[in-house]
Order: C-alpha cells, then sequence, then structure tokens
C-alpha cells in the first residue's frame, strides 16, 4: 500500500525539537532514511559518508530511478505513464481532472455535431464556434483581430512575445522603400530606425520547413517577415508582410494601401506561421524541454538535504508526467499536432532542433533579452513590464536564501553536487553548445544566483506567458489558424472573402485545435501558484523569513498588476502571481 508522508516532528528527551521533511511516496517495506531538515551543501555535512545512509547512496538510488533518454532532444527514460516513479505523477485529483477534460473537451465545446464538417462558409459559421466557450480576451479577439493595431499589440502581449527585435538594418532579403512603407510621404525609414520606431519578426526557422498533410491535402506554412512601426500614438503597425524569406517575383510584399483581402490574408499567414513557431520554440522547447533538463538533473544530482534541491522542488511538480503525455499524445507521430498543424510531425522536429540550435542563455534571461533584443523603452510593453518585475523578486530570494549557505565563491566551486548538476544540464539540455552561453561549471555565486534565477522564471513565469493565453488568442480561430489550406497568392489583387474562408483550416481540423487549446489552457484544481509552499522543506528560520518577505512582494506585484489592468481596455493577466503556477504542469 502507497503511504505519502509529508514529515516527522521529533522532540527529544532534553526538550529540543526536530523536524524531518519527507513528501515522497513509500511504497514498500523496506528501510527508508531521511534527514533532518536543515540544509546542507555536501562540504558543511559531517555525516555525508553515514551507512546505511549517505548522500551518495541517496543518489545512486535516484539514477536508477531517473535516467536520461538520448534520443532527441534528452529527458527522462520511461516506457509508460505507470512506469514513472510514484514521486513525480499526478495526483489523483489531476489525473481524473485531465482525463475527463480530455475525454469531454470536444463535448465540452459543443462540437461534436460539427466534426464531419468540411470548409466554413461565412465567417458566422466560425463565430458560431466561439460562441460554444467564450472568454473575456477571446471576444475581445474575435472584434479586433482585423485591426492593425491589435495585430502589432499581439507581438508584444500575446503568446510568442519573444520574436520581436528593434529593427536597426533592413534585412538584405526584404527590399522596401520609403515610398511603400510610408505612402503619405510624411517619414522615411532611415530617420524612423534613428529613432528606434521599427521592429522586425523574423520567422526564419519556418524556412522551407516540409509541410503536413491533413485529410489527404497539403497545408502550407510559410516563414515571413514583418515589418512594423511604433507611430505617434504608440502603436505598434505592421507596415510590410513578405511571406517567404527569399525574395522572388512570385512573392509579392504586402502593405496596408493593398486590398482589404490581400493585407488580411497576408497577416492571417502570419498568425498561423506564429502559432506553429511559438508552441514548439517559445513554449515546448523553451519551458516544458528545458523545465524537464532542469528537473531531471535536480533528481540525479542534489540530495534531498541540499540547500538547492529544497529551492527547486517544488517547481518541478508535475513536470515530468506532463512532458510523456505530451510526447505520447500531441508531438507523437499519430498525435494531435501531428494531425492539425501545418508544421505537423516531422516538419515540428525540423522546427525543434533548429530553434535548439538558436537557443541561448541571454533568450533566456528576460532582463539580457529584452536589453538584446532592444525593447527597453517600447510602450505597452505588459510582459517586459510584469516580467522584469517578477524576475526581480525572484532573484532577490535566490540570492538570500543561497547567500545563508554558501559564503565564498570557493564553496560554490568545490560543491560537486552542485556542479554535476549544472554539468549534466549543459551536457543533455544543451548538448554540450557551447554557443549557447549556458554554463557548464559555476565559479562564482553571482553565477550560481543568475542561472537557478533563470530556472525558476522559465518554470513559472515564462511557461505561465506563453501557456496561459493559449485559448484566449487562439479560441477565435482566424486569429491563430494551426494551418492554412492553400498557398499564399503570387500576385496581388486576387484575394476575395471566399479565398481566405477557403484558406482557412477545415471545420473538423479547426474544432480539435480549439478542443486542444482548452484543455492546454485549463487550470487545474489542485494548481499550486508562484509562492505557495505547502510542502516544508526548508526548516530554518532564515530562508523560511526569506519565504515570507518573497511572498509578501508577489503580493504587491499582484495588487499593482491589477490596478494597471483596471484602466485597459484589454487586461494582460498572465504575470500575475496570483495566476503563475510553480511549475510546469499542464
Amino acid at each position: 500500500m502507497a503511504w505519502y508522508p509529508a514529515k516527522v516532528d521529533v522532540t527529544s528527551p532534553e526538550g529540543g525539537k526536530y523536524s524531518f521533511p519527507v513528501y515522497r511516496w513509500i511504497t514498500n517495506s523496506k528501510p527508508h532514511y531521511f534527514r533532518e531538515g536543515a540544509a546542507l551543501t555536501a562540504i558543511e555535512d559531517k555525516h555525508r559518508l553515514l551507512s546505511p545512509y549517505s548522500r551518495e547512496q541517496e543518489l545512486l538510488e535516484r539514477r536508477k530511478l531517473y535516467s536520461w533518454d538520448k534520443q532527441g532532444i534528452s529527458h527522462l527514460k520511461a516506457d509508460s505513464v505507470l512506469s514513472l516513479p510514484y514521486d513525480i505523477r499526478f495526483s489523483l485529483t489531476k489525473t481524473v481532472e485531465m482525463v475527463y477534460i480530455g475525454a469531454t473537451g470536444l463535448g465540452r465545446l459543443g462540437l461534436m455535431g460539427m466534426l464531419q464538417s468540411n470548409k466554413f462558409n461565412c465567417i458566422e459559421d466560425i463565430k458560431q464556434l466561439l460562441n460554444v466557450h467564450k472568454t473575456q480576451v477571446s471576444e475581445y479577439v474575435s472584434k479586433h483581430w482585423k485591426e492593425d493595431a491589435f495585430f502589432g499589440y499581439q507581438f508584444l502581449n500575446g503568446t510568442n512575445p519573444i520574436l520581436i527585435q528593434r529593427c536597426t538594418q533592413l534585412p538584405n532579403n526584404l527590399s522596401v522603400t520609403d515610398e511603400t512603407v510610408f505612402p503619405d510621404g510624411q517619414h522615411n525609414l532611415a530617420e524612423e530606425m534613428e529613432k528606434g520606431n521599427i521592429f522586425l519578426c523574423d520567422y526564419k526557422i519556418l524556412d522551407e520547413v516540409e509541410s503536413n498533410t491533413i485529410n489527404g491535402n497539403k497545408q502550407f506554412l510559410m516563414a515571413p517577415l514583418v515589418l512594423l512601426w511604433k507611430n505617434n500614438a504608440d502603436q505598434l503597425m505592421p507596415v510590410a508582410i513578405q511571406l517567404k524569406q527569399k525574395p522572388t517575383k512570385d512573392n509579392p510584399i504586402f502593405y496596408p494601401s493593398d486590398s482589404e483581402y490581400d493585407w488580411l490574408l497576408a497577416k492571417t499567414f502570419v498568425r498561423s506561421a506564429n502559432f506553429n513557431l511559438y508552441e514548439l520554440n517559445a513554449h515546448l522547447l523553451r519551458t516544458h524541454l528545458l523545465a524537464e533538463v532542469f528537473a531531471v538533473s535536480l533528481l540525479r544530482n542534489l540530495p534531498m538535504v541540499h540547500p538547492l534541491y529544497k529551492l527547486l522542488i517544488p517547481h518541478t511538480r508535475y513536470t515530468l508526467n506532463i512532458n510523456f503525455l505530451a510526447r505520447m499524445l500531441l508531438i507523437s507521430k499519430g498525435g494531435t499536432f501531428a494531425k492539425f498543424t501545418s508544421s505537423g510531425g516531422e516538419g515540428a522536429l525540423t522546427i525543434l532542433r533548429r530553434s535548439l540550435t538558436s537557443l541561448t542563455y541571454t533568450s533566456l534571461c528576460i532582463p539580457d533579452d529584452i536589453e538584446e533584443c532592444g525593447l527597453k523603452d517600447v510602450p505597452s510593453f505588459y510582459y517586459r513590464d510584469d516580467g522584469l518585475k517578477l524576475w526581480d523578486i525572484i532573484h532577490r530570494l535566490v540570492k538570500s536564501t543561497l547567500a545563508f549557505y554558501y559564503k565564498t565563491d570557493a564553496e560554490v566551486q568545490e560543491d560537486t553536487e552542485l556542479q554535476n548538476w549544472i554539468k549534466e544540464i549543459f551536457q543533455y539540455g544543451f548538448l554540450s553548445q557551447e554557443t549557447t552561453g549556458i554554463p557548464q561549471e559555476f565559479s562564482t555565486m553571482d553565477e550560481m544566483v543568475k542561472f537557478v534565477t533563470m530556472v525558476i522564471f522559465t518554470c513559472s513565469a515564462q511557461h505561465s506567458a506563453v501557456n496561459s493565453g493559449q485559448y484566449d488568442f487562439g479560441g477565435w480561430m482566424p486569429n491563430s489558424p494551426t494551418t492554412m489550406e492553400l498557398p499564399p497568392p503570387k500576385e496581388k489583387g486576387t484575394t476575395t472573402e471566399k479565398t481566405i474562408l477557403d484558406t482557412f483550416p477545415s471545420v473538423n481540423t479547426t474544432v480539435h485545435a480549439m478542443a486542444t487549446l482548452w484543455l492546454l489552457s485549463k487550470e487545474s484544481s489542485d494548481s499550486i501558484f508562484l509562492g505557495n509552499y505547502p510542502e516544508k522543506h526548508f526548516t530554518e528560520r532564515f530562508p523560511l523569513l526569506k519565504i515570507k518577505e518573497f511572498q509578501e512582494e508577489l503580493k504587491k506585484l499582484s495588487a499593482d498588476i491589477k490596478a494597471r489592468n483596471s484602466r485597459l481596455d484589454l487586461p494582460y493577466t498572465y504575470m500575475d502571481p496570483e495566476v503563475v503556477e510553480n511549475s510546469v504542469s499542464i
């Protein structure tokens, strides 16, 4: 019979009180050993070689449970959900909810009767789908998806806020002129770039990716270049769209001055490309798969008594279970992504490989990323504003807590468990690529603190930013089509409303995509949010005090975000600490 004890509290004959954190499943009658709750590095641990229990013995047993599967991007080796160790599986509550929502997702959306339909005849047909389940944001999206200002807004505060960069020099493969970009003659590109008002979104990772075949029909996935201009009203407006990377005669550049349907279709191809890129790069790779690497290395290299284990274990909850399910049900050969997206199975693997080679440490640290992309002073960039504040709050917790256990850089260097943790992350998560900038070892306190901050931020805030708005921005299909069923026009002036409807994914594809996005955006009833630690791994007064300060800072930030949002037509909620989960759990 399985038993999950929380902790054991002991009072000695002399009146001393000791707490032994457990928080593990006990599934057999063998002896199990647990250390008193005071965190100790290997250097400080005077009992590290005690037999039958030792730090080394604990890690030896853990490495038998948690081993690397090196096929493709490294992850936990497991044959089935039931083969996962008890300690990393979903709770009964989580399991029941996932099965129920997954099994009834289409039914809950009232879409089962529409699965046999083929194409949409009019926009009203799509509205009928959205009417079954609406959110405040999805309803806003359905009303504003055609607007240029909202198109630009989503590069800042939508599901993929990490792509946009300030443009200081036009790329060689985008040939635009002052006259085409600014037909009113009141501005020119050189001056606007000098002022910092020109931005670029480049989907080059998607270039010539083999597109999927759905229901026997070849699908279409573009690799656009999108040029944007910050106007005098501080709106980010698209001013040029080229749908393929190579400039050719049959690859026209589209402008707002083109016909309504030419321009709308060009923007819709961009939104479809955006869906395929952000799901695989910003969402799957940069949060789910990295969080798994951080977690597996943690479980293999840091014993329960280690302070970094205590700090990070709450940020691994359910991650290995949800990722196993994602590999089995979403990105497998016959999974949802292979069936209902233009990147499909093989294309998705290509995008993942390219995304991994372009991954850098700088891009994972939001202060560095914002600086490098030239986005420090872009107005109405709520992802940046909330993200930087969250990063700073997390950084203060990490720095003060770890400084309690590491007094010098030498102690960091001499902690072999800590060094093995970062070594395996570099080796298995980043394939030992020095060009990523990921540290291979820690030489200083500051290096360690920054990296641990990035780990917690990635597993909590960043995942919330790219995950929680999936249905909000994708529930209205025309704003985020998972695929496109016709190629883009080779010349202007040929697009009609019917062309756009025929290019949209079929009803069948749309319905399944909506159900999946609904499931992936659904919060579990047993979610644990940032700053909440029901499992008390730390027992000393100082780290508990720092956690309390952390909670107070998060509470204040949440209040500030709510106050700001009350003044916005479209609130940005995804980094409000009250809705940011501790871990990648969905």
